[in-house]
């Protein structure tokens, strides 16, 4: 007869599970009918889907960034973290390398006006022009 007769809350415990893969539910449909992974999604898109998740508040306030994070945790997905690399130019340089190279020769382009060698000057900041140039399209890449 003890076992007949649940106490309210834990009534609700049995049966919220129940109700919060419904919603899941209906949140993952919504994913499936906007028809892209949910790392393209828009904004607007994410707020769509992260109303439809049970438990969740202030979705329209949230950026991609924070929708994202809260749909992965709410669906149990672990996010990758990117592997660092270093962007290389057409020349194979890495960012890093055209740096040392820039600082290089500002060193250079220092001593040579300290030297008054005008035209060492002028070759030298065309040159770290050039680089810093190249490091921007790495950066792109």
């Amino acid at each position: 007869m003890e076992e007949e007769t649940k106490t309210a809350e834990e009534t609700q415990a049995e049966e919220a599970p129940e109700a919060a893969e419904p919603a899941q539910d209906k949140a993952r449909q919504k994913a499936e009918e906007i028809g892209k992974p949910i790392d393209k999604m828009t904004a607007p898109e994410l707020r769509e889907v992260a109303v439809l998740i049970e438990g969740v508040t202030g979705a329209s306030a949230m950026k991609k960034e924070d929708l994202l994070a809260l749909i992965k945790e709410a669906w149990g997905i672990e996010e990758e973290e990117p592997a660092a690399k270093e962007k290389a130019t057409k020349t194979g340089a890495t960012v890093k390398e055209l740096k040392e190279k820039i600082a290089r020769f500002k060193r250079e382009k220092q001593a040579a006006k300290e030297s008054n060698d005008r035209q060492k000057v002028e070759v030298l900041r065309r040159r770290i022009n050039r680089l810093k140039k190249q490091t921007r399209k790495a950066a792109r890449a």
